[in-house]
């Protein structure tokens, strides 16, 4: 299935009825919306202009990646395709998780993707199994409404893509490579 399989690993990937995206998309909404009505409806910090919302669900490697909008956070999520090589910490079997409460931020779990070092946060349910969760904002309080969180993230990414278009231009590499070739119309 993926490049991982270690038949012995301890993770519970997601189970197999939601292989196909929609049904993944389908089932964090559902979870996420069964979580706010039996354990957090309480909350005072939660944002009930927020809709739950799922977007932008596609394959890195050997993830399911989705950003997830809720009334208490916006978060990327990251369901494995099969078992990855990353011990599960004490008491984060699923046997272990099964009757436990929700927990936003599970332990930190360190882990590589696209050739870069991340950090996420372990999380488990039994209708979605381990995933790891990268928080994006966990102070919604300030967002008028579900497109008023997204316009903000957007504009995180157009700065972001700026700044890296900005660092290339000044790529100290590209600026030798540029006074190199200013100089050597000189040569005789």
């Amino acid at each position: 299935m993926g490049r991982w399989n270690l038949p012995d690993a301890p993770w519970s990937p997601c189970p197999p009825e939601l292989g196909e995206d929609a049904a993944l998309s389908a089932a964090v909404l559902e979870v996420h919306q069964v979580i706010l009505r039996e354990q957090l409806q309480g909350d005072p910090f939660l944002n009930h202009h927020l809709e739950i919302q799922q977007r932008a669900l596609r394959r890195i490697e050997d993830w399911r990646v989705l950003l997830l909008l809720t009334p208490w956070m916006l978060a990327r999520l990251l369901f494995p395709d099969c078992s990855p090589p990353l011990a599960l910490p004490g008491g984060w079997s699923a046997p272990e998780r099964e009757g436990a409460p929700y927990q936003v931020l599970g332990p930190r779990i360190l882990f590589s993707l696209l050739g870069q070092s991340q950090q996420a946060h372990l999380n488990y349910h039994r209708d979605l199994g381990h995933f790891l969760l990268q928080p994006i904002c966990l102070d919604m309080g300030t967002y008028a409404d579900t497109e008023a969180v997204f316009e903000a993230w957007g504009q995180v990414i157009r700065t972001r893509d700026e700044k890296m278009e900005q660092a290339r231009r000044d790529c100290a590499l590209q600026k030798e490579v540029s006074r190199r070739e200013l100089f050597s119309r000189f040569k005789i």
